[in-house]
């Protein structure tokens, strides 16, 4: 049986208790963000959904209404309905249910900081590329438990630089555990910040290659 409510994905087994789930960007599918994946930790489990809405034959994850302004309501159903398949999905391929990292890039880093605003309990942390406010919920959840990394382009067209801080600011609001990063970039990544990435510091014992 499938997991519910059904998207189309990719899965990898991995070897170790973290799982990244992979979300692409605009245009991008279930399978554009595997080798960033294992880049970021080869050890992990990696599953990595097709967003459902079509934008001019595009995949994205929640409908907008012009460049970088969201249709919230789309985007809170989408947001809970992706919850709801990542909490099934952890159950089918007995993934463990605390150890699941978001790694987003555009659109998908948008949608992952809307599921850690809305259904905090999925996410243990996340790694946000290109990440924009998606919404301001009415109570900011406990995050206090969260870390989250951003990367953003100083010369990024499409999110100005404002965004990424007002996010980061958004997330320590509710006590996460933040870290921003802007790299020499535009919208696109860089091999560099991908290895920024991969090395954050963590709390504790981290004995996997993606320290987060």
């Amino acid at each position: 049986m499938r997991p519910q409510p059904d998207f189309i994905h990719e899965f990898v087994p991995g070897i170790s208790e973290r799982t990244l789930l992979l979300l692409h960007g605009t245009g991008g599918n279930e399978r554009d963000l595997i080798p960033l994946g294992r880049e970021l930790d080869p050890n992990a489990a990696l599953i990595s959904p097709r967003g459902k809405i079509l934008e001019n034959g595009m995949p994205r994850f929640f409908r907008r209404l012009a460049e970088g302004v969201f249709d919230l309501e789309d985007l809170k159903k989408r947001t809970n309905e992706l919850a709801d398949f990542i909490a099934s999905a952890a159950k089918h391929y007995k993934l463990t249910a605390d150890q699941i990292v978001a790694v987003g890039y555009s659109n998908g880093a948008n949608i992952a900081a809307a599921m850690l605003l809305l259904r905090p309990e999925i996410l243990h942390a996340a790694i946000l590329f290109r990440a924009m406010v998606p919404l301001v919920p009415d109570n900011l959840p406990d995050l206090s438990s969260v870390r989250v990394w951003i990367g953003a382009g100083d010369q990024d067209p499409i999110v100005p630089a404002s965004e990424p801080q007002r996010l980061a600011k958004l997330f320590r609001d509710a006590d996460a555990d933040v870290t921003i990063r802007f790299a020499n970039a535009s919208h696109g990544l860089t091999d560099a910040e991908v290895k920024t990435a991969r090395h954050v510091s963590c709390r504790g014992s981290c004995q996997l290659p993606l320290q987060i």
